[in-house]
């Protein structure tokens, strides 16, 4: 006797609930029916996969075993089934943002990918820098958009575009700033000042580097989720946070009463990268990936850049 791909599954998703009923809706079959497969999949393996308790499971050291092979039986046969499906002509992509980029570049990029092939289906995920890292591993994406660099073996990255960093906040907060005898760099911010997205994110990291402090200094408040969180803090006054250029027009159009200023140069930046696997061939359907990012990414920042000097009632700085 063999096991199967359902039977996989179906542990897959008795992993992740950590019960069996929840396990059989999320794979929308009955719980005896799925206890049936378990039960079978135990038999071929040799022995018990789960501890079974009232309400909930837990792996057995065989089930631990077990786990991280049945994660990568399950990403090559949806490789395998994403492959038939494009020699058939369908083509689909796989592609991975991280969260302070997705909602910037997303609507351009998929546009343009549309326009060049009306038959590609184009997969998203939006996920912090880690979890896409490991998902190109897995092979469940084929490219990310991350900041670079990315050193991790096994893992090729281009660059795409330079993103500098502006500083946010209320009129009221940069214009007490703005009164010293020179412009405020990044250097210049106290750590009581700084509003930044939780920990986890790259951009909270970069910013850390950039202002010269580090995670365990006194007074900085790490608790937004999203950039658009944090616009509509400091906006209100609640602090100043570092706005990428990527996303600055978009958080100035969505949130009354936020201001940017430009700090000096050399002002700091991201580098925004495309990652694929080393052992992906680069294809042609890479190459284009790149190029439309660029092209969008740039004609973003572009525009941010172009804005003109600041005036009582406007909130972008000259451009660098």
């Amino acid at each position: 006797m063999s096991f199967t791909l359902r039977q996989l599954h179906y542990f897959k998703a008795l992993v992740e609930q950590r019960n069996f009923g929840r396990a059989a809706e999320a794979c929308h079959v009955s719980q005896p029916a799925l206890s049936v497969q378990i039960r079978a999949l135990e038999e071929v393996l040799g022995g018990p996969l789960v501890e079974r308790r009232a309400r909930d499971v837990v792996l057995t050291p065989l089930g631990r075993s077990v786990l991280p092979l049945v994660d990568q039986a399950l990403a090559s046969a949806d490789r395998l089934d994403r492959f038939a499906r494009d020699q058939a002509g369908a083509a689909s992509l796989s592609l991975g943002l991280i969260p302070t980029m997705a909602p910037y570049l997303l609507p351009g990029v998929l546009a343009e990918l549309r326009a060049q092939n009306l038959s590609l289906r184009v997969h998203v995920r939006e996920a912090r820098t880690e979890q896409l890292l490991q998902a190109l591993h897995k092979g469940e994406l084929d490219a990310a958009v991350l900041a670079l660099p990315v050193s991790q073996a096994g893992l090729t990255s281009v660059e795409l575009f330079r993103d500098r960093f502006l500083l946010a906040g209320s009129e009221a907060r940069l214009a007490r700033l703005a009164q010293g005898a020179e412009a405020p760099r990044p250097t210049d911010l106290q750590p009581a000042q700084l509003m930044l997205l939780e920990d986890g994110h790259c951009l909270t990291d970069q910013a850390l580097e950039v202002c010269g402090h580090d995670r365990a200094a006194a007074g900085i408040n790490m608790g937004a989720s999203s950039l658009a969180t944090l616009s509509r803090l400091v906006a209100e006054g609640f602090g100043l946070t570092l706005m990428p250029e990527l996303a600055a027009r978009s958080e100035l159009a969505a949130v009354s009463g936020l201001r940017l200023h430009r700090f000096p140069a050399p002002e700091p930046a991201r580098t925004v990268g495309l990652v694929r696997r080393s052992s992906t061939y680069r294809a042609r359907w890479f190459d284009d990936l790149e190029r439309i990012i660029r092209q969008v990414g740039e004609g973003i920042v572009s525009e941010t850049r172009k804005a003109p000097p600041p005036q009582p009632s406007e909130g972008l700085g000259a451009a660098g």
